[in-house]
């Protein structure tokens, strides 16, 4: 089982800065991989998405990190490249986590995707490494905690920022969350 999970959210893009649902669309990605130096890890996971792969590179795993479609971001359908407030202008008081988007994923999809990266990475001795996106990081912390994918949504992620899911004797727990790296 792995001894450490450690998320790393992609470097901020031109999207994130303006609060836009950046889904499927690729965006460059910035980050140093100062936080990361000597750490060696079991398993080294990226979305496929160009951004984390970026980010993935930068940190200087990019030769060791291996895409896979299930760390992708959610597929925000009908919204993506929109923000909150636009969308709020047609459909008052919307929550993606409650309310999901039109012709993309739900929050449950997003959720069995998440369960499955982490039944991968329980089955490796050592440290694992993702490299990912906001929702999709959210929704993976909720499972590997017990909760459902919907309670993702407790969780504000930052771009650019390190987070690392361990263990207090048996049970799963949130050592770190959202620590600014770079």
């Amino acid at each position: 089982m792995a001894a450490e999970i450690v998320l790393v959210r992609h470097g901020e893009t031109e999207w994130s800065r303006a609060l836009r649902h950046t889904g499927r669309t690729d965006q460059q990605a910035e980050l140093g991989g100062r936080a990361l130096e000597g750490r060696q890890f079991a398993l080294v996971l990226t979305s496929p998405l160009e951004r984390a792969r970026e980010t993935a590179r930068l940190a200087g795993f990019g030769a060791s990190a291996q895409p896979r479609d299930d760390l992708a971001e959610w597929d925000y359908g009908d919204y993506e490249g929109r923000t909150t407030a636009e969308i709020r202008e047609e459909r008052p008081g919307w929550s993606l986590f409650r309310d999901g988007v039109p012709n993309g994923e739900t929050v449950e999809q997003v959720g069995e995707r998440a369960d499955l990266i982490l039944v991968e990475a329980a089955g490796t001795e050592g440290d694992v490494l993702l490299f990912a996106h906001g929702h999709i990081l959210r929704v993976l912390a909720a499972r590997r905690l017990g909760l459902e994918p919907r309670d993702g949504r407790l969780f504000a992620l930052d771009p650019a920022t390190l987070s690392t899911l361990g263990h207090e004797r048996e049970q799963p727990v949130l050592r770190r969350w959202n620590q600014p790296v770079g």
